[in-house]
């Protein structure tokens, strides 16, 4: 690299966060993953690259959409900067905060609907190169299937008929699903079976376009299925948090859990619980059948990088079959969303990968355009869904309440 000179107060920055002038600064919220990039993944560049300098500076989760819209806005931010779905990443595109990568090397491993979560509405701009997505689907525990002499199941009777014969012997709890924390009733129940209802993209895109509302009968189906749901669950599931449930499906004392793929690597840690999965059941035997896949880390390039051509260059490898495969591989659950053929070794998310060709792929249902007004319809959906599963709330009064919010600010839902 060319030597590089700079202000006394770059300078001072620089040192004081530990980064020496012409560092790649990589920006994120995945704090645990801070031991791969720094032991694998930035080894593994620069191994190809020793001329460029990286470091992986991640924000606490929580904290992170704030502190990088205060670090963009005050010229500190980092050069690469992990973007969130949707919304969040294309308000920063707005602003002048990312630069477009249309054509860029390494962007043309990507489908349209990989890059679909990190482009402006038209799609005529892309600003993120996608890195992992999240898919969802059921656990289930095989000792407890086996003892009790049941099927996987592949429709919606015949998920009920599992879940009516664990509750029947008693010993073994149907479902380990709590709804104190709230979203996972809304991103592992509600987005989880919903596809299979509202066909996945289809009814997504039939809600933003105003041709379908909420209280529609392929939107109702799914707050009626929550609602049966409820009669599976433990009787303190309104107190019940994540992490219980967690524990409670980790000790082998229920049969079934909703998941998320990120979930996989806490089930591992327990060497004695036997896992299975299953997609989402559809409503028919031979129903099409929709999971969703949703677009979860991406990374872009700070417009006001002072070092485009090593970030461009990292871009690049970040679209790669290499880095697809390490990251696929070692961030269990995070499933590289590229055209290339990565080889899953966990046996849990080989499974569900192989899922994307069975069936059709959808995102969450709310991440692209529905949720920019108010009321917001993520935390809608977050209280809407825990209170259907509680039985506090029936299914009707659950899609009346979102759409009429919905409608109260979607000009294409009031027609």
């Amino acid at each position: 690299m060319k030597p590089i000179f700079c202000t006394a107060l770059f300078c001072l920055l620089s040192f004081a966060h530990g980064v020496k002038a012409g560092t790649l600064v990589i920006e994120s919220w995945r704090v645990d993953d801070k031991a791969l990039w720094e032991t694998v993944l930035i080894p593994a560049f620069t191994k190809m690259h020793a001329g460029i300098d990286i470091k992986f500076s991640p924000t606490a989760p929580t904290e992170y959409d704030a502190a990088l819209v205060g670090r963009l806005g005050n010229g500190t931010a980092g050069d690469l900067i992990a973007c969130r779905p949707f919304d969040a990443s294309q308000a920063l595109f707005r602003k002048g905060y990312l630069e477009k990568l249309d054509g860029k090397p390494g962007m043309e491993n990507f489908t349209s609907s990989a890059l679909l979560a990190w482009q402006s509405d038209d799609e005529k701009n892309t600003f993120c190169m996608p890195v992992a997505s999240v898919i969802h689907g059921f656990l289930y525990n095989k000792n407890i299937f086996r003892k009790l002499n049941l099927q996987v199941p592949k429709t919606e009777a015949e998920f009920f008929s599992v879940l009516d014969a664990v509750k029947k012997n008693g010993t073994y709890l149907p479902l380990a699903l709590g709804t104190a924390d709230k979203w996972e009733a809304t991103q592992t129940v509600f987005t989880n079976i919903g596809p299979n209802y509202w066909h996945g993209e289809e009814g997504r895109k039939a809600l933003i376009s105003g041709k379908a509302k909420f209280i529609d009968p392929q939107f109702l189906a799914v707050f009626e299925y929550e609602a049966k749901l409820s009669g599976y669950l433990s009787k303190s599931a309104s107190t019940q948090t994540y992490s219980d449930s967690q524990k409670l499906f980790a000790s082998g004392r229920a049969a079934i859990y909703p998941m998320g793929s990120w979930d996989i690597s806490y089930f591992n840690q327990t060497a004695d619980l036997e896992l299975g999965v299953f997609a989402p059941p559809v409503r028919t035997l031979g129903d099409k059948c929709f999971i969703s896949d949703h677009m979860d880390i991406g990374i872009g390039i700070n417009r006001k990088t002072k070092n485009k051509s090593d970030a461009y260059q990292f871009l690049e490898w970040l679209g790669s079959q290499e880095f697809a495969d390490m990251y696929t591989n070692r961030v269990t659950g995070f499933f590289s969303p590229s055209n290339h053929l990565i080889a899953v070794r966990d046996p849990i998310g080989k499974q569900m990968v192989q899922w994307r060709s069975n069936c059709e792929s959808t995102m969450r249902i709310n991440a692209q355009v529905l949720s920019r007004g108010l009321p917001n319809m993520e935390n809608e959906l977050w209280s809407v869904n825990a209170q259907v599963l509680n039985g506090n709330l029936t299914s009707k009064d659950a899609a009346l309440q979102i759409q009429t919010g919905f409608a109260s600010w979607y000009k294409p839902q009031r027609k």
